[in-house]
């Protein structure tokens, strides 16, 4: 069994899910007789399947070997992990950058829909340049390091063209002036933009109280692995799977019920302007 030298990336989850679906369409193994012929724990081989741990092409040409695949198959799937370990701009640590942020961003590039709950903030895929800076001055970053975080965070937002996105953004968010008032109407500005360029903008009105007033967090789809969710800690994050993600799927089926549509968002987002 190779070591694990590597944090899971999203490459990990697509690669384990595909595993997991060979092992059940393909064999009559269940997973301990499975763990068992390659050599590994049931426990070992269960993390694989749900992309908790770093998988080497070296793993799949194992577990492929036990379960008796056709060399075609066999050899797509060793290339495609072997592909898939490309490191990518996100794997080189960045000064100032959290180290979260590189996980994030690997899911972020290998999915096909991203939801963004946002509560007091405009989200990252979705801030300005000024604005940006603005709330990483009030987060306590120093100036230094600003630029280079700005440039990960501009880095992720290039995912946005090729993905089904939206953002559900409270009403406080839009009232909160990060890096002062010009800062705030130039992000507003923007958002009118990207809502006419097709991203899903919603506005979720003040005063209204629901259960996703406990905090903000960023939902993942993939198309062949299960859907992560991460919540932004303070310099940090934490990435939530399976029976955790349930019931912010509820959650997002409220957020999609409570929001205003599209355009009403937009307007309310130019009458906020308008005021500035």
């Amino acid at each position: 069994m190779s070591g694990q030298r590597k944090t899971p990336q999203a490459r990990d989850r697509t690669i384990g899910a595909q595993l997991r679906a060979v092992r059940l369409e393909q064999t009559t193994l269940n997973l301990e007789a499975a763990a068992r012929a390659v050599g590994w724990s049931a426990a070992t081989l269960s993390r694989t399947e749900n992309g908790k741990r770093h998988i080497t092409s070296e793993d799949v040409s194992a577990v492929l070997a036990v379960y008796g695949v056709p060399v075609a198959q066999r050899d797509e799937l060793i290339e495609s992990a072997r592909a898939g370990a490309q490191a990518g701009w996100w794997s080189r640590p960045l000064p100032g950058v959290v180290p979260d942020l590189g996980t994030l961003a690997s899911y972020e590039s290998t999915a096909t829909a991203l939801t963004d709950w946002s509560l007091a903030v405009v989200p990252g895929l979705l801030q300005t340049e000024r604005y940006a800076a603005g709330f990483m001055l009030a987060d306590g970053a120093v100036q230094k390091d600003v630029e280079t975080r700005w440039m990960a965070r501009l880095r992720r937002q290039q995912v946005l063209p090729r993905v089904d996105y939206v953002a559900f953004i409270h009403e406080t968010a839009l009232r909160t002036p990060f890096g002062g008032v010009d800062a705030l109407k130039e992000q507003l500005a923007h958002l009118l933009e990207a809502s006419h360029r097709g991203r899903g903008v919603r506005v979720v009105r003040e005063h209204v109280p629901h259960r996703a007033l406990l905090h903000s967090w960023l939902m993942l789809h993939f198309p062949q692995a299960a859907t992560v969710l991460h919540v932004e800690l303070y310099r940090s994050g934490l990435f939530l799977h399976d029976s955790e993600v349930r019931v912010y799927e509820d959650v997002r089926s409220e957020l999609d019920d409570l929001a205003l549509s599209g355009a009403e968002s937009r307007s309310m987002i130019g009458r906020l302007l308008e005021g500035l």
